[in-house]
């Protein structure tokens, strides 16, 4: 279900580039076309059709979005790697320190 959410939010996308490039910033673009305003779609129910279709596919894509949240696969993980317990060791012997030699005692090397 998931799948099928996320490819139709990417066939709404792909509308919604379609249709933003068919329309022309200042409210002509494929509207700009028609000569006269008395044919079956004339200049301005062109572009109510693209301004309707733009905000349908947005909220389509909203809503989808949101839904999608809901069907999200789970991955369920028994204990995250830093709460596993590690295996028993021998404890550690506070006399057992290695001795540096001082900073100052160093010799030069010849």
């Amino acid at each position: 279900m998931y799948t099928l959410i996320i490819v139709l939010i990417i066939l709404a996308s792909l509308m919604m580039c379609g249709i933003v490039l068919i329309q022309e910033s200042k409210g002509g673009g494929l509207a700009s076309s028609f000569a006269t305003s008395n044919q079956i779609m004339g200049v301005r129910k062109t572009t109510d059709f693209l301004e309707k279709a733009t905000w349908t596919l947005a909220i389509a894509m909203v809503v989808l979005s949101v839904v999608s949240s809901a069907f999200v696969v789970k991955t369920t993980t028994v204990e995250a790697p830093i709460q596993v317990t590690a295996p028993a060791s021998q404890p550690t012997d506070a006399g057992n320190i290695p001795s540096f030699p001082a900073a100052g005692s160093e010799q030069p090397a010849q």
